[in-house]
């Protein structure tokens, strides 16, 4: 598409101990507690992930030096960052790893945080008729796209001609590939900043979709 100076990949966490036990945990304040990591099941989807990206980077001839892991704080991004790192052969310690606030999961507000699972088709029924209301206290889908544009801008500010892999959470990454779908397919598509291009596609007719996007625990997808 070239709207960007690196190629991208997603991967949603593997499956984690709040997937196995039907809990919404989206603030930051949760979400980076160790309880919530992932369960064993989890472990083995972020270590397939992590060979199925290293196949892709091989079949690309791309070199190990050229990938950076960037990752959301959470304990299960982590942790899933943490085991694809480690069949990648790099450290998340070190320069190739980096963590971003920004790609954190999306915060459903303090009516939903710690409640069943259940609960995600009444959110995502009103994302379908209005992305930019807010669930009480949380975050809108236009929140969302808000930080992960600063993200996308700080990430291709810092690498270039790089493999990004980007280890989110399953809205975030609804929301990523919608976004960046929709600036690939504007009508003279060379012109402008990337965070301008993304404002311009930032309607509820493009952000009401972000579910056709949806990922798997553990399910990697080049995006760009």
């Amino acid at each position: 598409m070239g709207i960007t100076r690196n190629r991208y990949w997603v991967l949603r966490h593997g499956k984690s101990i709040p997937n196995e036990t039907g809990l919404i945990v989206s603030s930051l304040e949760n979400g980076k507690l160790e309880k919530y990591k992932l369960a064993s099941e989890g472990i083995n989807q972020a270590q397939l992930a992590g060979e199925l990206f290293l196949k892709e980077l091989k079949e690309n001839d791309i070199p190990l030096e050229n990938v950076r892991v960037c990752y959301s704080p959470f304990s299960r991004t982590t942790h899933t960052a943490e085991v694809v790192a480690s069949v990648l052969n790099l450290s998340l310690q070190g320069p190739q790893a980096k963590v971003y606030e920004d790609l954190r999961e999306r915060y459903f507000g303090p009516t939903f945080e710690l409640q069943s699972h259940d609960k995600y088709s009444e959110i995502w029924d009103l994302d379908a008729k209005d992305p930019f209301m807010k669930p009480e206290g949380g975050e809108s889908v236009a929140d969302v796209v808000s930080r992960l544009t600063n993200a996308l801008v700080q990430i291709e500010s810092e690498f270039q001609g790089c493999a990004i892999l980007i280890v989110s959470h399953g809205d975030p990454l609804q929301i990523l590939q919608t976004i960046l779908k929709a600036v690939g397919e504007q009508a003279g598509a060379n012109g402008g900043d990337l965070a301008s291009r993304i404002e311009a596609v930032k309607v509820p007719s493009v952000l009401s979709q972000h579910r056709k996007h949806a990922l798997l625990t553990g399910q990697l997808r080049a995006v760009v």
